[in-house]
């Protein structure tokens, strides 16, 4: 049977590299993301891809596609904001932006699709921050919002164990992302491409983890770049 599975924050570097990897499994991919020019390039290189318009700032006006589905086998929460900046320096809405985008959005679209993952005794799969993430100068909404995601995720694993719900949390570190690439301008850090983990080979894990047999599943992955001789 063709699984359905939903990926937001689908046109940045590791959401579409997991809409490819899961439609090269000959997935269901509703790719899910705001900018409808890059959603539909995206989908029409993708096999079995179709491209959702969600403005994550807005989770609860649920697109139609998603409100209809009766089962739904998977969702893969990719999405996310990374500003720089130290607390004297990020206004309220900021804080806001952030925490809703990478924590409260997460949470309530997950709310409103449980009746379709508990029809498929599916899976939610968190992507959160780097492995052993806190207390970085000058990104406090970041870091804080990927505590948050972190509770969320072990809150959820619990709460929804009952329907065979199976909730991973993956820690990936450096991958090579347009966000990234930014993120350490901004830190006035280098960014190599060559040191950093692929995006094609996180989504290859997180498909793996999506892929589990019956009997066990990964609750929290890390990925760490591999050391360079």
């Amino acid at each position: 049977m063709t699984r359905t599975v939903l990926v937001t924050g689908a046109t940045g570097g590791i959401g579409s590299a997991t809409v490819r990897a899961l439609g090269a499994h000959g997935h269901h991919v509703m790719a899910a993301g705001r900018n409808a020019a890059q959603l539909d390039r995206l989908c029409n290189e993708v096999p079995h891809a179709t491209p959702v318009i969600l403005d994550l700032m807005k989770p609860a006006d649920l697109p139609g596609q998603l409100a209809e589905l009766d089962r739904l086998d998977a969702l893969v929460h990719c999405a996310g904001i990374a500003e720089v900046a130290a607390v004297d320096e990020t206004p309220y809405g900021l804080w806001q932006e952030t925490l809703t985008v990478n924590v409260a959005a997460a949470a309530e679209l997950t709310r409103l699709l449980l009746p379709a993952l508990r029809s498929a005794a599916g899976r939610v799969v968190f992507v959160n921050g780097a492995p052993g993430l806190h207390a970085v100068p000058r990104w406090s909404a970041y870091t804080a919002s990927k505590a948050a995601l972190r509770e969320l995720a072990d809150s959820l694993r619990q709460e929804e164990a009952r329907y065979g719900i199976r909730v991973t949390t993956v820690y990936p570190g450096g991958t090579a992302t347009e966000l990234l690439r930014k993120v350490r301008g901004q830190f006035g850090r280098p960014f190599e491409p060559a040191d950093c983990i692929r995006p094609e080979t996180l989504a290859s894990l997180i498909v793996t983890a999506l892929h589990m047999p019956d009997d066990a599943y990964v609750s929290e992955l890390s990925v760490l770049p591999a050391p360079r001789a």
